[in-house]
């Protein structure tokens, strides 16, 4: 049961911090890539502390064997950069830049009934289905 609650915080928490950033905003994230234009740096921000807290958390988990559910942890070791990982970064770059959406904020933003949402995390679902089966 303790793990459902840590888990409901948690979301809660990641949640409210992209509805609170600007990041389930497609205008404010395609803003922030509008280089050469009205370009809106205050992402950067919310990227580098995330990053900082991202940093912290896994160095706070190779101390440990598992998580404070009991549950393993599962670092991927993998360090290669290869054509599929260069490949899948620029898809996912290229539909952020279209979209304004990430996974998260967008699973963020159909929850509040946007209607970008409500057409972006269908195709992303079945993007990722392609991939399961195609990969």
């Amino acid at each position: 049961m303790t793990h459902y609650l840590i888990a409901l915080v948690s979301g809660l928490v990641f949640g409210l911090g992209l509805i609170a950033s600007g990041m389930t905003d497609p205008a404010k994230v395609k803003g922030f890539l509008d280089l050469f234009g009205a370009w809106d740096p205050s992402l950067a921000l919310v990227m580098g502390g995330a990053i900082a807290v991202g940093v912290l958390a896994f160095a706070l988990a190779r101390r440990h064997s598992c998580s404070w559910t009991g549950e393993p942890f599962e670092i991927p070791p993998g360090t290669l950069i290869d054509r599929r990982l260069i490949a899948g970064g620029l898809l996912f770059g290229v539909g952020w830049g279209i979209a304004g959406f990430c996974p998260g904020p967008a699973l963020v933003s159909l929850s509040s009934g946007l209607p970008a949402a409500c057409l972006f995390v269908p195709a992303m679902l079945l993007g990722m289905w392609a991939h399961d089966c195609f990969a």
